[in-house]
């Protein structure tokens, strides 16, 4: 049996300004943008840089009760965990751009870790996991 997570649905309050931070602020692809008429919404997915595993569907809140999730997905735990073949270079670019570190980078024994908030408050981890951990050998 072979399975995989495709996407996560991550609630936004518009589109164009998650495109926008997404592919310009943290280098994302968009991988598609198709708008869907009969149930007037968009289906936007974009992927980190050279990633072949799950994707982000960029989920305009539809619903007033879906409009309190924004930014607060995992109650306000780290929700999203970016893992990257360079740690500095990302952590720089993402400084430049404007990206706010809620910590800074420490060494930990699985690796380099700093935590970021995305436009609407969620917090990642920008990570560079060591060559040895396990999840690293998965994505090499």
């Amino acid at each position: 049996m072979k399975q995989s997570i495709v996407h996560i649905a991550l609630v936004v309050r518009d589109y164009d300004e998650a495109i926008d931070f997404y592919v310009n602020k943290l280098n994302f692809v968009l991988i598609e943008d198709t708008y869907q008429p009969h149930q007037d919404k968009r289906w936007v997915v974009v992927s980190p840089p050279g990633s072949a595993g799950t994707t982000l569907l960029l989920a305009r809140a539809s619903k007033p009760e879906q409009v309190g999730f924004i930014g607060n997905q995992a109650g306000g735990r780290v929700f999203l965990f970016l893992n990257t073949d360079d740690f500095w270079r990302d952590y720089n670019d993402m400084v430049a751009k404007g990206i706010r570190f809620i910590s800074e980078p420490k060494r930990e024994d699985y690796g380099t870790v700093a935590v970021f908030d995305d436009l609407y408050g969620n917090l990642w981890d920008l990570l560079q996991l060591n060559a040895d951990h396990p999840i690293a050998r998965r994505i090499q």
